[in-house]
């Protein structure tokens, strides 16, 4: 058996193709690798309850979600990293006076601060999921929060940027951004885990496409973009693969010598 290795797969433009379905060649890419020993995990921004379906399939349960903020080794949360309550209400106090709206997100729903925004609709529909955030604009409270959306057109972020240091604004989408705690990132998640695997850094591998896939790409020691990422993402990964649409995940993995 080839030398075990831990791989961590991005989702939304990595494992899955821009129609949100998941290529045969990638699918069996990633039994090929459990074959042959290897630790296959998920890093995503998505939730845990919207990849639920995705780790079923691959039969995958090692994952870090919410960018990092909630990770989960062999079945069993290993890490979590909340949100500042007290800043996220007034963040969101601040979003509501621009017509911002906001979604709260814990480990096993998403609710909206607002009935309905145009901005929600359209966002959310391109992930092509089947739960819509309900409306429960006190749901934050007394909860744990690892992630929140926060719906605003390209730029306009930066005034929250400036006045809550609490917290890191990454852009998923025209009109939303992710709210992270501030420092928290895929990679930090990816550290817990192999960590407690004690896998060293020639063991580990990456592969992403988003701008939340950066600092993974980068300090993950096998890096692999995919050839449908922003040219920004590109440069920070040791190699580039192809598109998602082109078989990329397998062409990747015969690239880094693991098929």
């Amino acid at each position: 058996m080839t030398k075990q290795s831990v791989i961590f797969f991005d989702i939304d433009g990595t494992l899955l193709n821009h129609d949100k379905e998941l290529p045969l060649s990638t699918k069996e890419a990633i039994f090929t690798l459990k074959e042959k020993g290897h630790v296959v995990a998920i890093a995503t921004g998505r939730a845990p309850f919207l990849f639920e379906n995705l780790r079923r399939e691959l039969e995958i349960d090692t994952f870090v979600s919410y960018n990092g903020q909630y990770v989960v080794l062999n079945g069993e949360v290993l890490y979590t990293n909340p949100l500042n309550i007290e800043s996220l209400e007034k963040l969101t106090e601040a979003a509501l006076q621009n017509n911002h709206p906001v979604v709260f997100m814990d480990h096993e729903e998403w609710t909206a601060n607002v009935p309905e925004h145009d901005y929600i609709t359209e966002s959310i529909h391109t992930l092509k999921v089947e739960r819509f955030p309900i409306h429960d604009p006190h749901y934050y409270k007394g909860r744990k929060l690892y992630q929140s959306l926060l719906f605003c057109p390209e730029g306009e972020e930066k005034q929250y940027e400036q006045a809550f240091p609490d917290f890191d604004f990454v852009r998923w989408h025209p009109v939303s951004v992710d709210v992270l705690p501030q420092g928290g990132s895929k990679a930090k998640g990816i550290e817990k885990i192999v960590e407690k695997l004690g896998f060293t850094p020639e063991q580990q591998y990456a592969f992403g496409d988003g701008l939340n896939d950066m600092e993974m790409l980068s300090s993950v020691k096998n890096s692999v973009a995919m050839g449908n990422a922003e040219e920004k993402v590109k440069a920070v990964a040791k190699y580039v693969t192809k598109s998602v649409q082109d078989d990329g995940i397998l062409h990747g993995l015969k690239m880094v010598g693991l098929l």
